[in-house]
């Protein structure tokens, strides 16, 4: 019996992963016990103080951070623990080379001849993306005479839909980037209200790989992630663990630049 938790149901990156971690529980004959924290962290402790009454034999967690009180709840779980998408030095974790992704979209504005570039990103308590990836992006920018703003949203398309209404009419922006694919389809949004061209008057990329980035116009330029082989590597380390095997503690995934319509050179 394998529990995980997980930080919203309504997440691409989230779904996909769980799919890759139940298809290879179910074929190494585990079950898997889902819990929804809801992105509140108090229910993330509260959960894993549960599955280990429970008695699962492992936990895989989904993490948006890792702070000391979830730490002290899983020494007190006493079971073997993978976290995917953040890492910790105490444990085992699977993430994805956010530094690389960033400098990938930041160097492929820079050298499309982009010079005015708006950010919108998340808040630092996101290692991963609100740090690691950001650190990317800016990377990128060094050496060349980049006119940079940030401006700082949260994961919901709706926050960052509304935060573009609020800034693009100000921007001079000719390359947006949104720290995740679903910011980058609130951006897009926002832009089609305001009557703003995407590519024509700025270009637009944001970060995942989801589907939906494939299903709008023009489609968004995006960092494919392999959120799906991310759940079926949690189950395969979760396993070894629980057999007591040796295990790097932190595996990096790769990630690929996929360039669409909804960036072009600057004229």
């Amino acid at each position: 019996m394998v529990g995980t938790i997980i930080p919203r149901l309504n997440s691409f990156a989230t779904n996909e992963a769980l799919r890759g971690l139940e298809n290879s529980l179910r074929l190494s004959k585990n079950q898997l016990l889902i819990t929804n924290a809801d992105q509140s962290r108090e229910r993330e402790i509260e959960a894993i103080s549960t599955l280990a009454k429970q008695r699962v034999d492992g936990i895989v967690f989904f993490a948006a951070a890792i702070t000391p009180a979830h730490v002290k709840a899983f020494e007190e779980a006493d079971v073997p623990v993978v976290i995917v998408g953040q890492s910790h030095p105490d444990f085992h974790c699977i993430i994805h080379d956010d530094e690389k992704a960033g400098r990938s979209v930041g160097a492929y504005a820079v050298a499309n001849g982009h010079r005015n570039i708006l950010v919108f990103g998340v808040d630092e308590s996101d290692t991963a993306v609100g740090v690691t990836r950001r650190n990317g992006i800016e990377q990128a920018f060094e050496g060349h005479d980049i006119d940079y703003t940030f401006v700082k949203t949260s994961f919901a398309m709706k926050d960052a839909y509304e935060k573009a209404l609020e800034i693009l009419p100000q921007s001079k922006a000719t390359f947006v980037i949104g720290a995740t694919d679903n910011i980058a389809i609130g951006i897009m949004r926002a832009a089609h209200e305001l009557q703003l061209a995407i590519p024509d008057q700025f270009s637009l990329a944001g970060f995942g790989g989801y589907e939906i980035t494939e299903a709008v116009y023009p489609r968004i330029t995006t960092v494919h992630y392999p959120f799906m082989e991310s759940g079926e590597l949690a189950a395969k380390i979760l396993m070894e663990l629980i057999l007591e095997k040796e295990v790097d503690l932190i595996q990096t995934l790769d990630n690929e630049l996929l360039i669409r319509e909804s960036t072009q050179k600057n004229a």
